[in-house]
């Protein structure tokens, strides 16, 4: 990966918060939770013999409130909250420009492969407005491509468990797995397989798809001493210096447009 270049101007340390402390709170929990669902449920379904089957099962459920917790409510909440009072707009404007895939994210993403090819410079991904106070964008545009098939794979993992979980389980009276199972039912036909075993398939899918994921975030997107620093900031510091120009790119001046224009 390539950095971008430093700018003579910019001489002075400019730290900001980058992730409070329940963004922090609420990495660190999807994450541990994450691990634990992905190994005991490895366990349960490949029958390795290194746990017993309840212990392997019993860690699992603990761990399911704790990652839908920390990605349905503590997630959701980090990102449409601001310091201060702030309009619904702004929130849902702070919550597409650094969260949702779009044009200056596809932008981004062209310049990065072309960057692979010894042809354009690495893209600052993470933006800082100055005058604003805030980030426009601190996400890597891959990272934000990720997250929808990641926030996709949640959903799915969660119904599909409600099943194996309880074969009729059910939500103040109602049959909500029976439910499930009869969804599961009209499309299971189509692969061959029961409706219990296409249950089954597409929750072991979306273990495999957390292990890819996990490959791809830590293992090759941030396979960079100079990203390093988000790992601290994301698990420690919550901080981080903007005078570090690796990736970062500060707007001085209350004119995003102008900035936009110059990543033509």
């Amino acid at each position: 990966m390539g950095g971008q270049k430093e700018n003579p101007g910019m001489e002075y340390s400019l730290v900001v918060e980058r992730y409070t402390l329940l963004e922090r709170v609420t990495h660190l929990v999807h994450l541990l939770s994450m691990l634990i669902l992905v190994v005991t449920g490895l366990k349960i379904y490949l029958g390795w013999d290194f746990m017993e089957f309840h212990t392997a099962r019993t860690l699992h459920m603990i761990s399911v409130p704790f990652f839908l917790v920390a990605n349905w409510i503590l997630v959701p909440y980090n990102v449409f909250s601001c310091p201060g009072t702030c309009s619904l707009k702004i929130r849902f404007n702070h919550f597409f420009e650094s969260y949702i895939f779009g044009v200056e994210d596809a932008k981004r993403l062209k310049a990065i492969i072309l960057n692979f090819f010894g042809r354009r410079e690495y893209p600052a991904f993470t933006i800082y407005d100055v005058k604003e106070g805030h980030y426009i964008t601190k996400l890597h545009p891959m990272l934000k491509l990720l997250i929808i098939i990641e926030s996709t794979a949640i959903f799915f993992i969660a119904v599909t468990g409600i099943v194996l979980y309880n074969l009729n389980w059910s939500l103040l009276g109602l049959p909500v797995a029976q439910w499930i199972i009869s969804i599961a039912g009209y499309f299971a036909p189509y692969l061959g397989v029961s409706a219990l075993g296409l249950i089954r398939l597409v929750h072991l899918a979306a273990t495999y798809w957390f292990l890819l994921e996990l490959t791809l975030h830590v293992g090759i997107l941030e396979f960079d001493p100079k990203v390093w620093k988000y790992h601290k900031a994301i698990f420690w510091s919550g901080k981080e210096d903007l005078s570090d120009r690796n990736f970062v790119r500060v707007i001085e001046e209350n004119d995003t447009k102008l900035f936009l224009k110059d990543q033509k």
